[in-house]
């Protein structure tokens, strides 16, 4: 009798888990399901484990003001396959209603007429506003057509700025710059540091690592792009006066190559740094690991002229498929991600970026967040000056041609690299390298 009721208890339990599973899945069948394309870790190159976290916060804020709707995405993507994992959603049909735009994928993306034109939903949305957002990284998200069509959003973004070796210039008696320098500046500088510091005949001791005739450009006043009319410049004055520039830095080395291990032994006094990097290694645990031995902060770059001091500026953005049966849900969703002053300030606190959004970027909130995850005597980089650094900044040229900027940039170094080792004229050197690049893209 026992035997026969232990029986009839467990089917009884069984039948209940089975009901009960049956019951959960008719419900969320019944919910309306949005899909979001996502990639794991960061976008910036540092290690990122709460990526899923600020998504997850943001979703459950969305599905709560929104009763009957799901969200739902795939995990576990890292960021060099997600470009794959998309090109294969998008053959067989079946793209996100919201993703994640790569900002080498955006190019691509347009030709293919992948993502959905936004600025109806922006114009007819009240509670939307374009003012809220920095200019340049809006601009990241525009089409190069005459009307600048807004086809992403901005999640989150980072400048890149300039890491200076305070220690070094300590030793040398040298003061931090402003961040209104200028080339001579700069240049004095690293003259200044360029030494031979073990007496061996060779020099050991270096002004910069890494520093490019790209980011000379930035703060040119000029540029080599001309993405609306897709042609290219390299004769240009700003262009010209910032090859010339490199090449003078390039002579103070002697023929040396400078290296990241040089950079990480304390040699070199100034290297590119965008933001996130800035706030990865400013942290634990990965301070312990990296620049430990010698104080470190970040500055602006020099500009040809003081107030030049521009800075690359990029963004992981966010768009809509044009092919989403769901586009007005996708919006209010689109919108919790990048106007949402909580899924925003989630930047600070799960990422290594920053706010879209002026005001929370420029916020004492996230400055305080900044400020936590460091030392207390470090110095940390406030919201006003990094407000004004991204709002200021230069963004990478698009052309629809999938990966035509990135190649036109290969050949170019190339080019300027061999005028430096050999050292050509520039100004007639410039001129053969754009016949060059004006027939690859012709071609």
């Amino acid at each position: 009798m026992k035997t026969k009721w232990k029986r009839l208890v467990s089917a009884g339990v069984v039948l209940l888990a089975v009901i009960g599973a049956t019951a959960f899945q008719a419900t969320d069948e019944k919910k309306t399901i949005l899909e979001f394309g996502m990639f794991t870790g960061s976008n910036w190159g540092v290690k990122n484990a709460d990526a899923f976290v600020m998504i997850d916060r943001a979703i459950a804020r969305f599905e709560e003001g929104h009763p009957g709707v799901k969200v739902k995405y795939t995990s576990g993507i890292d960021r060099e396959d997600y470009t794959e994992w998309c090109a294969e959603k998008l053959l067989k049909g079946d793209m996100p209603d919201v993703f994640m735009v790569l900002d080498e994928d955006f190019s691509r993306y347009m030709s293919l007429h992948v993502l959905e034109d936004l600025d109806p939903y922006m114009e007819n949305d009240p509670k939307f506003h374009r003012s809220v957002f920095f200019s340049t990284a809006l601009e990241i998200g525009q089409g190069i057509e005459e009307g600048k069509t807004q086809y992403a959003l901005p999640y989150e973004v980072v400048p890149t700025m300039l890491f200076v070796n305070k220690t070094l210039l300590k030793k040398e008696r040298i003061q931090m710059p402003s961040k209104y320098w200028n080339w001579e500046e700069f240049y004095d500088i690293c003259r200044k540091i360029t030494k031979d510091t073990d007496g061996d005949g060779r020099l050991d001791q270096f002004g910069t690592y890494n520093y490019t005739w790209l980011d000379a450009m930035y703060t040119s006043g000029g540029t080599a792009f001309d993405s609306k009319n897709r042609t290219v410049d390299f004769t240009s004055p700003g262009v010209i006066e910032s090859v010339k520039f490199m090449k003078r830095l390039h002579q103070l080395y002697g023929g040396e190559i400078v290296t990241q291990e040089d950079f990480d032994a304390g040699k070199v006094a100034f290297m590119p740094l965008n933001f996130a990097e800035y706030r990865t290694y400013k942290t634990y645990p990965y301070k312990i690991k990296k620049y430990t031995n010698f104080q470190w902060d970040c500055t602006t770059f020099p500009g040809i002229r003081a107030g030049q001091n521009v800075s690359k500026v990029d963004a992981l953005l966010l768009g809509i498929s044009r092919d989403s049966d769901k586009k007005e849900l996708a919006w209010e969703f689109l919108k919790e991600l990048t106007t949402g002053d909580n899924s925003q300030m989630d930047i600070f606190r799960y990422s290594q970026g920053v706010s879209s959004l002026k005001k929370i970027a420029g916020s004492k909130e996230a400055e305080e967040m900044i400020q936590g995850e460091m030392d207390p005597e470090e110095q940390v980089i406030g919201g006003e000056f990094l407000c004004e650094v991204i709002e200021n900044g230069e963004i990478t040229p698009k052309f629809y041609r999938d990966q035509m900027y990135e190649q036109i940039v290969s050949l170019a170094n190339t080019g300027i690299t061999n005028i430096f080792d050999q050292n050509k004229s520039v100004d007639s050197s410039m001129k053969i390298l754009q016949r060059e690049l004006q027939q690859y893209i012709s071609q």
